[in-house]
C-alpha cells in the first residue's frame, strides 16, 4: 500500500431541508389547517481514527466529501428524512488542521476517536408552527440553514513507543525487520525507505511499537533529502534509537548532525530518552571497535549498544532494553 501523511479535502455537511407550507385538503373540510411538515436536518461529516489504517492514500484520488441533504418537509405534517452522516476513516494518529495548515482543530490519538468536523444544517420548520390564536392559516415556512462547508488538512503523525533514527543505509530497516518481524524493503542503498513503517515486538509478555523513520541527513530540517516531513513521525516515540553505523569514517560527526537537525526541529526531540546503539560490528575488528567506542564516549557520556543485525548478534539484550524502558 502506498503512503501519504498529508492530505487536503474539502468537506460539505448536508443543507437543512426546508419547512413545508401545506394546507389540509379533504373532502367535506373547506377550511383546512395548516399541516406542512419540518424539513430534515442535513448529514454531518465525522472523521473517526481506525486501528487498521496507516496512511492517508485514499484522500488523494478523492478531496472532495458532501454529506446528505436533509429532505424537505410535506404536507399531513410530514417531516422530511435526515439526511446520512459521512464517516470518514482515518489513521490512529491523524491531525486536522484548518486550511492555513497551521491552526489545528483536533488530534485523533486513540481507536475509534471521533470528531465532527462539518456539521449539519438545521431544518426548516413547516407552517403547522406558527399557527396561533390570531393566525389560523400561516403561510410562513423556514428554510433549512447550509451545513458547514470548507478545505481542510489532514496530517498524519505514525504513533509508536520507540523511533529508530540515523543517517542513510545505518541498517534501521534491517533493524526494525530482525526486532519486530516487519518487512520493509531494504536494500543496500541510502533512502531505501521512502515511508515510515512499523512494527510490533515483545518480550516477557510485554509489547511495543517500533518505527523506522527514513534516513536524516544534514538540512533534513529545512526540507534537505527525504525532507522534514519525517521529522514529525518521531515527535510521538517515547524514546529514540539513534543506529549508527561503526565502519562511518567519522561517527561522532555523523551522530552529531542527527542531533543538530532533531534541535533545530524541535527542542522537544533532543529531551526524549535515547538509546545509542552501533550496528554492523561483524565488519571490523574487535579492538577497532573498542578505539572508535573509546573515542565516541569521551565526547558522548551516554552508554551504548553493539549489534550486529546480519548476524544476530547484540539484539535479545538490545530488545529487552528496549521493553524495559517503555514499561519502567
Amino acid at each position: 500500500m502506498k503512503f501519504l501523511d498529508q492530505a487536503k479535502i474539502y468537506v460539505k455537511a448536508g443543507d437543512g431541508g426546508s419547512g413545508s407550507a401545506s394546507f389540509r385538503r379533504e373532502k367535506f373540510i373547506e377550511f383546512g389547517g395548516p399541516d406542512g411538515g419540518d424539513g430534515g436536518n442535513g448529514g454531518s461529516i465525522i472523521l473517526v481514527a481506525k486501528e487498521n489504517l496507516n496512511t492517508l492514500i485514499d484522500f488523494r484520488y478523492q478531496q472532495h466529501f458532501k454529506a446528505e441533504k436533509g429532505q424537505n418537509g410535506m404536507g399531513k405534517k410530514k417531516t422530511g428524512r435526515n439526511g446520512k452522516d459521512l464517516v470518514l476513516n482515518v489513521p490512529i494518529g491523524t491531525q486536522i488542521f484548518e486550511e492555513d495548515n497551521n491552526t489545528l482543530i483536533e488530534d485523533l490519538k486513540k481507536i475509534d476517536e471521533k470528531i465532527i468536523i462539518a456539521r449539519g444544517g438545521k431544518r426548516g420548520l413547516g407552517n403547522v408552527r406558527f399557527k396561533s390564536s390570531t393566525n389560523r392559516a400561516p403561510r410562513k415556512k423556514t428554510d433549512g440553514s447550509e451545513g458547514e462547508s470548507f478545505w481542510i488538512w489532514l496530517q498524519l503523525k505514525v504513533i509508536a513507543d520507540i523511533g529508530i533514527i540515523g543517517m542513510p543505509n545505518a541498517g534501521k530497516s534491517s533493524l526494525l525487520s530482525i526486532l519486530t518481524k516487519a518487512k520493509p524493503k531494504i536494500a543496500n542503498y541510502p533512502f531505501t525507505t521512502l515511508n515510515p513503517n512499523l512494527g510490533v515486538t515483545s518480550y516477557s509478555d510485554k509489547e511495543i511499537t517500533i518505527a523506522d523513520i527514513p534516513g536524516l541527513i544534514e538540512g533534513a530540517h529545512e526540507g534537505t533529502g527525504l525532507g522534514d516531513k519525517f521529522l514529525r513521525h518521531i515527535e510521538r516515540c517515547k524514546s529514540l534509537i539513534h543506529l549508527i553505523d561503526i565502519t562511518d569514517e567519522d561517527i561522532l560527526d555523523n551522530y552529531l548532525k542527527i542531533r543538530r537537525e532533531l534541535s533545530k526541529y524541535s527542542n522537544s526531540l533532543l529531551k526524549k530518552k535515547e538509546i545509542i546503539v552501533f550496528n554492523k560490528i561483524d565488519i571490523i575488528n574487535a579492538s577497532e571497535i573498542n578505539e572508535k567506542i573509546y573515542s565516541f564516549k569521551k565526547k558522548i557520556k551516554k552508554n551504548i549498544y553493539k549489534v550486529s543485525v546480519v548476524q544476530n548478534k547484540g539484539l535479545s539484550t538490545l530488545k529487552k532494553i528496549l521493553i524495559n524502558n517503555v514499561y519502567r
